[in-house]
């Protein structure tokens, strides 16, 4: 039975008891639906080893190599991650465009007698709900910047202020980079993962409630903000965050963990601020962080490398300016007084 969901809110509410992704483990690894388990019918090799003989012997010969190996797969899934299924259990199962891969694979499993359905039009499909919706569509709900210099807290401050009921969007998490040279938090998802991770996420705000957004540039690490989440950033108004340098410097060694844990890639990221630093300066910053003078070096970068590109971009264009919080500290009691303050500014916002 095909399966063809109008929109992102119809496949994700869809009443199959599982989705399954029968492409390679390559492609699932770039992206899928959000929630499939991937039960390949061929893997990486089995899928470019048929690709090869549809090219260069015949389409019969890959077509008929291509069924055994399937066959083989699908007995594996059944004997293996789908043994515990009753005759109740239905799945939907999708390849790359609702073709051989998932149609064969259906079919295995509605001859058990599941109650089975391919997603019409397969990944591809899923991906163009995804496009419209962060291309195409508009931006469902108010923004609101979280926006501040280097070191004001501003992702703790978002997740404090969730903790309190707020609506938020929290975009270095989903592209796992805090948007900084300093910081890599480890691989970042692909292009299509990050923009799927983020429809998931749009797609549960309430269109009527404010989203309060961290303030970024159009790219988080090598991460692109998709256009109409950055359209409707680029009109919001900001919420500011105004903290002492020295405090700024305190929070960022206590939340950079890097700056202890990891001497070899703090070297490696000053390493590649000379050529704007300049020898002499990332030679000093090197000798704060052999000392264990985090916090000295935190300052430092701020002053030299942070603070003047965040007021450069400032300088751009005076932004709308919702309302200015300042606070003399960013220690944990701080926080949260801070994050009451965000709430309660934000709570009136139409």
């Amino acid at each position: 039975m095909p399966f063809a969901p109008p929109d992102l809110e119809s496949l994700a509410t869809s009443d199959h008891d599982a989705i399954i992704d029968v492409r390679s483990p390559s492609e699932y690894a770039e992206d899928h639906v959000p929630g499939a388990v991937n039960l390949p019918v061929l893997d990486d090799d089995e899928r470019a080893r048929v690709g090869t003989i549809y090219v260069q012997q015949s389409a019969f010969l890959a077509r008929k190599i291509g069924a055994a190996i399937v066959a083989r797969n699908a007995a594996r899934h059944i004997e293996g991650p789908l043994a515990g299924h009753d005759g109740g259990w239905r799945p939907l199962v999708y390849c790359w465009r609702g073709g051989q891969r998932s149609n064969s694979f259906a079919v295995i499993l509605g001859q058990i007698g599941w109650r089975v359905s391919v997603l019409e039009g397969g990944y591809r499909s899923y991906r163009v709900l995804v496009k419209t919706a962060l291309y195409d569509a508009p931006f469902p709900a108010k923004v609101v910047l979280l926006d501040g210099y280097t070191g004001t807290a501003k992702t703790d401050l978002l997740h404090l202020a969730r903790a309190r009921g707020l609506q938020i969007l929290d975009l270095e998490g989903l592209a796992n980079h805090r948007g900084s040279v300093f910081g890599g938090m480890g691989p970042q998802p692909s292009q299509k993962a990050f923009e799927s991770a983020l429809a998931q996420r749009i797609r549960s705000l309430d269109p009527a409630r404010p989203v309060l957004v961290e303030a970024e540039s159009s790219k988080i690490g090598d991460r692109s903000v998709p256009p109409s989440l950055w359209a409707a950033m680029r009109r919001a108004p900001r919420l500011t965050i105004e903290a002492p340098r020295a405090a700024r410097a305190d929070y960022l060694a206590r939340t950079y963990t890097m700056f202890a844990s990891d001497p070899g890639r703090l070297h490696a990221i000053l390493e590649g601020l000379t050529r704007l630093q300049g020898t002499a300066r990332v030679a000093a910053w090197r000798g704060l962080a052999a000392k264990g003078l985090h916090a000295e070096l935190a300052g430092e970068l701020m002053e030299w490398h942070y603070d003047p590109r965040y007021a450069k971009q400032r300088a751009r264009g005076e932004p709308d300016r919702l309302a200015t919080l300042e606070t003399d500290s960013l220690d944990e009691d701080a926080l949260e007084r801070l994050a009451d303050r965000i709430v309660a500014t934000i709570g009136g916002v139409a």
